[in-house]
């Protein structure tokens, strides 16, 4: 047997049918001391691999040993970074391949920090122990929670350091996502290609990704709908559990509708709709409140680079691809409602849900109360004495219209918490905790904390008494985030 066939390595390469304006060739950069650091075992089982992928996955997930039907390549893209058009590309990141696994799902398998590509600008291309640990952590997270996601296979080391401000252990993060085409891609394909290098991609992305699309007459329009309704229901969900993405460039959006590239994310513990936590986010252009409308800027990004594959008179195209926009903001509320309805066990809908759901964000706003666990507490029916919140003549009648709603549904008050709880997480990735696991992961080698938070992030709905330690209220802190290098 080969050695792709003991270890379940399954590669194709399928983008690379696609011009070469859209990809460069590169070899990661290997490395003489690589060590795993963290390893995903359910996710490589779910990825069809054996075992012996983890006995040398060091050097596999350094890049320094490539797996067998790897052609490892750095994308070009562009994007529009906090509303300023540039050039991109993958400047520290390799896609190895596409992974087939046995159910015959694709999955991209990307390595994040393996060293220089023509699209670096000057930096280096590695990455640093500290935030691909983050990524690994914040993603499986997310998956927890639900929430659409590129997932992490593993993070080695390198055994060198990495220059920042101060010397720092270097990593690659290895990610699978369902593909790493983004909006960016096209505008990249609009900017520099042409009109047959546009359509290339888009057809090789409708195959990938909506082939139930594919026959369309009008399929690029269709495409359009197919994104924006993908990002539609994606930032409601993050909007929901209270995450914030922190970077939404056009370059960081997939229009496989998975949450990609984690650089200064983050999750919000008080509510407050200007919630930012980047450092580099001075306006608050990508705040929590904003990232809906932040969405609809994207998409009419993306609508603007498929014009012309929708009508050779571009201008003829304009009211369509407006249309789809303003879709996209309906559904973007929508799904949010309906999602917010959930949260509160309101399952038979009436007109007034939204005033009553209003209401409660505005009274937590008001008096600074944790977003995640106002909501474990509806959900438990667990109101603490000593909250100012609780104890507010406000909240006191807003409590009242939502029980007599509760009381007068088609369903029974039960049926109603439960629904309540599979849809409230009882823990997230609180930051402190992050920083937490990540400072023992990396300063003192202690990869215990990690794996704890980790293994309860697994399902934050269980809802069990090994969680509570992690629901515990944040200390006050003025918490700031990095992209991370």
């Amino acid at each position: 047997m080969t050695d792709k066939l003991n270890q379940g390595w399954n590669l194709e390469n399928t983008y690379q049918q696609l011009p070469d304006l859209f990809y460069t060739r590169v070899k990661p950069a290997k490395v003489e001391q690589p060590a795993l650091a963290v390893y995903n075992e359910k996710l490589a089982e779910e990825l069809g691999l054996a075992d012996s992928v983890f006995k040398d996955g060091a050097e596999t997930f350094t890049g320094t040993k490539l797996p067998e039907g790897s052609a490892p390549i750095a994308q070009a893209y562009a994007g529009h970074q906090f509303g300023s058009f540039t050039m991109l590309g993958d400047g520290r990141a390799v896609l190895l391949g596409e992974q087939v696994n046995p159910e015959g799902e694709r999955y991209d398998i990307h390595l994040k920090g393996s060293g220089r590509t023509p699209y670096s600008r000057g930096g280096d291309g590695r990455a640093v122990l500290g935030p691909m640990l983050r990524e690994y952590l914040i993603s499986e997270a997310m998956h927890g929670l639900g929430i659409p996601t590129s997932r992490s296979l593993a993070v080695a080391t390198t055994g060198e350091m990495v220059f920042r401000e101060t010397p720092l252990p270097g990593a690659v993060l290895t990610r699978v996502a369902e593909s790493h085409i983004r909006v960016g891609t096209f505008q990249y394909a609009r900017q520099w290609g042409n009109k047959e290098d546009l359509q290339a991609l888009a057809d090789y992305s409708i195959k990938r990704h909506y082939p139930e699309i594919a026959e369309d007459e009008d399929r690029y329009l269709a495409f359009l709908y197919k994104v924006a309704d993908r990002q539609a229901a994606l930032i409601a969900d993050w909007q929901l559990k209270g995450f914030i993405h922190g970077v939404m460039n056009t370059d960081n959006v997939a229009i496989s509708g998975q949450t990609i590239d984690y650089g200064p994310c983050a999750f919000m513990d008080q509510y407050d709709r200007k919630t930012v936590f980047s450092s580099i986010d001075q306006q608050g252009r990508y705040s929590y409140g904003n990232q809906p409308g932040i969405g609809a800027w994207n998409m009419a990004r993306f609508a603007e680079s498929l014009l012309i594959l929708m009508h050779d008179d571009e201008e003829q195209a304009i009211p369509k691809a407006k249309e789809a926009v303003e879709t996209y903001v309906q559904s973007v509320e929508g799904y949010w409602l309906d999602g917010m309805r959930q949260k509160l066990g309101i399952i038979d809908k009436g007109d007034d849900d939204k005033t009553l759901i209003q209401n409660l964000l505005d009274l937590l706003e008001k008096y600074h109360v944790d977003f995640t666990n106002t909501f474990r507490s509806l959900t438990l029916r667990q109101l603490d004495s000593n909250s100012v919140l609780f104890q507010s003549t406000a909240f006191k009648e807003w409590y009242e219209v939502w029980q007599d709603k509760l009381k007068n549904q088609s369903v029974s008050m039960e049926d109603a918490y439960q629904l309540m709880k599979q849809h409230n997480p009882s823990i997230i990735p609180r930051n402190y905790l992050v920083e937490e696991a990540l400072t023992a992961a990396v300063s003192q080698e202690n990869y215990e904390p990690f794996h704890a938070l980790l293994a309860a992030l697994e399902n934050p709905y269980a809802y069990t008494k090994e969680q509570e330690k992690y629901a515990v209220k944040p200390p006050e802190q003025d918490y700031q985030t990095f992209c991370g290098t």
